[in-house]
């Protein structure tokens, strides 16, 4: 029903930046909460961020908040995650996930895509 396709992924060094896209396609109505997750190498998958296509205030964990930043674009059906100021634990596949549901929460999303790789050398 949903399909979804991230981007934007590779090596970079600590304290770099990367932006990564989700492109969202098929019945993106129901698409109305989109966040991402991210699992490395042996451990679980974690929240990282999530907003709302109807707008409103993202949620962030604290392990990268003031350091990533969420955004969307309602017209490409896209949503986007700005990366700053990377380090070394902020290696891993970064998934990007959506569901119909209306309140932003930190599980339990209906849609995933593949993932992009993001690794931070040190």
């Amino acid at each position: 029903q949903v399909q979804l396709v991230e981007s934007g992924g590779g090596l970079v060094q600590a304290g770099g930046s990367l932006r990564l896209s989700c492109a969202v396609s098929g019945r993106t109505i129901i698409s109305r909460i989109m966040a991402w997750f991210r699992q490395a190498p042996g451990k679980e998958r974690e929240f990282v961020a999530a907003i709302s296509m109807y707008g409103g205030v993202p949620d962030y964990a604290d392990s990268v908040k003031d350091r990533f930043t969420i955004s969307k674009d309602n017209a490409k059906n896209t949503v986007y995650l700005q990366m700053n100021s990377l380090k070394p634990e902020d290696t891993a596949v970064y998934l990007c996930a959506t569901d119909p549901g209306m309140r932003l929460r930190r599980d339990a999303y209906a849609y995933w895509g593949q993932g992009t790789q993001v690794t931070v050398s040190s």
